[in-house]
């Protein structure tokens, strides 16, 4: 079951998509969170059922960045 605080970081990141100073800054004044924070949290929320289930189109498009992110890093490596 999703919390207030996970319902906030879901709706918050639907608000401010992609990362910029702006945003960060936004995370530590309505969140009360150190962006790096942030981004730990919202990466494992983006794991959970539940969360998929509260948006779907938001949850899905960042597993699927985080998918393509993780690909170009192993081709990185690999390379």
């Amino acid at each position: 079951m999703l919390t207030d605080l996970d319902r906030a970081l879901l709706d918050f990141e639907a608000r401010w998509p992609g990362h910029a100073g702006a945003k960060e800054e936004a995370v530590r004044t309505e969140l009360d969170l150190a962006p790096a924070r942030y981004y730990q949290m919202l990466g494992r929320l983006i794991d959970r059922e539940d969360a998929l289930a509260h948006d779907p189109l938001l949850v899905g498009g960042l597993r699927r960045a985080r998918d393509r992110r993780r690909v170009e890093r192993m081709r990185r490596v690999g390379a």
